[in-house]
């Protein structure tokens, strides 16, 4: 099938990381026992229902970590998705839309959640992805136009 009937180019996965505690240093915060519990239930329907070959980024902050260890999967930090990252930063570290396969970021507000509006309404808005929570879009080319569809969005809470 050739891309221009319909073929689906590239998943990104965006899971913000779970619950963290407060802290002075926002670097080294750490996902309290609700956050530990919230990804541990995104991290089981992933294991279940995401793309088999997922490259997965994290913020090298210690709860996206904590997040994406939850997971069980190898996965690689990058700086470049860190709590400070805006939507050019997020797209250049996914490679989105132009790379094949799927790729899954675990990251930060308010960078996630305006990459999620520039995806879903062609403007960076400040729309905010929930802790814990997953936004599954896929890239695909209709009739010679790409379009991002949003597969699914899913709260850790609905998952117990």
């Amino acid at each position: 099938m050739s891309a221009f009937a319909g073929e689906c180019i590239m998943d990104l996965l965006l899971w913000r990381h779970a619950e963290a505690e407060d802290g002075p240093v926002d670097f080294d915060r750490a996902l309290t026992d609700r956050g530990q519990k919230q990804a541990r239930a995104m991290a089981r329907w992933l294991r279940k229902h995401a793309p088999k070959k997922l490259r997965i980024i994290a913020s090298p902050t210690v709860r996206t970590r904590q997040t994406a260890d939850a997971i069980e999967l190898p996965y690689e930090t990058s700086r470049r998705i860190g709590p400070d990252a805006g939507v050019p930063d997020l797209i250049a570290a996914s490679g989105w839309p132009a790379t094949h396969g799927a790729v899954l970021l675990v990251g930060h507000q308010p960078g996630l959640g305006n990459l999620a509006s520039l995806l879903l309404s062609g403007q960076e808005l400040p729309w905010t992805i929930k802790k814990g929570a997953l936004w599954w879009f896929t890239n695909r080319v209709r009739a010679g136009e790409q379009q991002a569809v949003l597969r699914t969005v899913i709260a850790p809470d609905l998952l117990d």
